[in-house]
């Protein structure tokens, strides 16, 4: 039997850094660090963190991401407008998502990526 996996701090781990690719880049050039916590089969859960910019974002049909926000605000930005989320709220992106993404406030969230294509 499997453990539970608290993703709960990221004290002593390494993140991953990257920032978004040139050709989706809007506003800015962030910084964003990612702890991947736990994988298994087709969901990837961890803690993201991103310095304020915004990007394009396209999700496959197979990719959804929900996410809580612990600290900052974020903006997604899709066709049906613009949803705000701070601290405390959640969402989901759903598979096949187009849009952009806006960190306002610097901002750590949790995640949990399911990928139905691995």
């Amino acid at each position: 039997m499997l453990p539970i996996v608290l993703i709960d701090r990221t004290d002593g781990l390494s993140p991953t850094p990257d920032r978004p690719r040139p050709d989706r880049l809007v506003a800015g050039n962030p910084l964003r660090h990612t702890w991947v916590m736990h994988e298994a089969g087709p969901m990837t859960a961890g803690v993201w963190a991103c310095e304020p910019g915004r990007w394009r974002i396209v999700f496959p049909a197979t990719r959804q991401e929900y996410f809580h926000v612990l600290s900052g605000r974020v903006r997604l930005h899709g066709p049906a407008g613009a949803t705000d989320i701070g601290p405390g709220q959640g969402g989901v992106i759903p598979p096949g998502f187009e849009g952009e993404s806006e960190v306002l406030e610097a901002v750590r969230k949790q995640f949990v990526l399911v990928d139905t294509a691995t």
